[in-house]
């Protein structure tokens, strides 16, 4: 799947989410880079050649008050290499990206990896 394509299938996760949670995202970034750094997974305490398909960067919406300064974009980071290395078949590489994006999505919107584990993703 080339750059474009990849793309296509995250803005496609994203248009599929139901409208009430779409209309949140105005000032969410979604972009795609081909892997995370080393410095990142570090920082995230990772391994360095730990697979990493997305990050959510921000300030999810259960921690904000009408008090906070206006905030930059948050930002989903989709990577596409660690995606295409894992599932070499399309399909499952096109449910990856959708699962991933709704994942992001869901920290965005508070929720930790135990809660987004609970609702099967």
């Amino acid at each position: 799947m080339d750059d474009a394509e990849f793309e296509r299938e995250a803005l496609e996760a994203l248009n599929a989410l139901p409208k009430k949670f779409r209309r949140l995202l105005g000032n969410v970034e979604v972009v795609v880079e081909k892997r995370p750094s080393k410095r990142l997974l570090r920082d995230m305490g990772c391994d360095v050649d730990e697979a990493l398909y997305g990050l959510y960067e921000g300030t999810p919406l259960s921690e904000r008050s009408v008090f906070d300064p206006p905030a930059l974009p948050d930002r989903i980071t989709l990577f596409s290499e660690p995606l295409q290395e894992d599932f070499p078949d399309p399909d499952e590489l096109r449910r990856e990206i959708r699962y991933t994006v709704v994942h992001e999505v869901a920290h965005f919107f508070g929720m930790d990896d135990d809660e987004i584990e609970d609702l099967g993703y």
